[in-house]
């Protein structure tokens, strides 16, 4: 099954969705059940798209509505059963749907960060292979696999950048969990799915998967936090904001959005559409009590 769709499309005005998350934190609670943390919708933001929150108290109708509408789809990090929690059996539905819309030609990608990508390889093997794989609050080089070089996600990356990628310290990495390599590689349905892009060594020794991309879908994961590099700047965390590191963010949300260009689906007419995005909402400051600036809360 070919990963173009069958008619090149060019959506010039995508909306991504992403997908609110359960609040775990203490000190949050009072302000909300979900949230999204502003730097999210920074990135999808600044690589050209507009953002539609999406709440985890719909119906399945309701979501195969939204599906039909937006043109991309982001799970953020967090904390949260990837099995049993609204927010993995929200992203169950649009996962579906995202399989069988990218089998009929109707080009639909996602991309899941840190704990978004934990959830992809358990959708993807129908099973929690997470294992302990520590890094929490380190910056680290990417480990990259021969199949990092004929990526989609690198494709368009300057050589001197994909050199700095490896040498230098510019993924943020704030994880207690993941998948090993070993784990990935004797699991055929991860292995049949996905290449891997990345790996890195954790705090405990044992070899991780980084990045990932689906080898027929438009479908990655990044266990590590491109969105930090240019919008979290808490003096606490150990997140790089090199050249290199705001380069590498920057590029990685111009490629997920420029894959949302790819997709048709919209919104019945333009007041549907404002009044689905997230200009609607006001975020929080919440700096003086988080890693984050600023949150959005649902």
């Amino acid at each position: 099954m070919p990963i173009k769709p069958t008619q090149e499309a060019v959506n010039d005005r995508p909306v991504i969705g992403i997908l609110t998350q359960i609040v775990t934190d203490d000190v949050l609670q009072p302000f909300g059940r979900t949230f999204i943390p502003a730097s999210y919708v920074k990135f999808t933001e600044s690589g050209g798209s507009r953002v539609m929150p999406i709440r985890l108290t719909l119906t399945t109708a309701e979501y195969e509505e939204i599906f039909q509408k937006i043109n991309g789809l982001l799970f953020i990090g967090g904390a949260a059963d990837l099995e049993t929690s609204d927010f993995a059996k929200v992203a169950k539905i649009f996962y579906r749907l995202a399989l069988k819309a990218n089998d009929e030609g109707d080009f639909f990608p996602i991309w899941g960060t840190c704990m978004g990508m934990q959830l992809l390889t358990v959708l993807v093997a129908g099973e929690n292979l997470l294992t302990k794989t520590p890094a929490e609050n380190i910056a680290l080089p990417l480990n990259l696999t021969t199949e990092a070089g004929s990526s989609r996600m690198f494709e368009g990356f300057p050589n001197e950048l994909m050199r700095a990628l490896t040498q230098e310290p510019l993924t943020g990495n704030f994880h207690r969990f993941g998948v090993t390599v070993k784990t990935f590689q004797e699991n055929e349905k991860l292995q049949s799915f996905f290449s891997i892009l990345s790996t890195n060594i954790a705090e405990n020794g044992v070899q991780f998967v980084s990045t990932i991309e689906g080898k027929r879908y438009p479908f990655y994961g990044v266990q590590w936090h491109p969105e930090v590099n240019r919008f979290q700047w808490s003096r606490n965390r150990n997140i790089p904001h090199s050249a290199h590191a705001v380069q590498l963010s920057s590029l990685l949300a111009g490629f997920f959005v420029n894959e949302g260009r790819r997709s048709l689906h919209q919104f019945d007419n333009p007041e549907e559409e404002d009044a689905s995005l997230i200009y609607m909402d006001t975020p929080v400051y919440i700096g003086n009590i988080t890693g984050y600036e600023q949150a959005y809360f649902f």
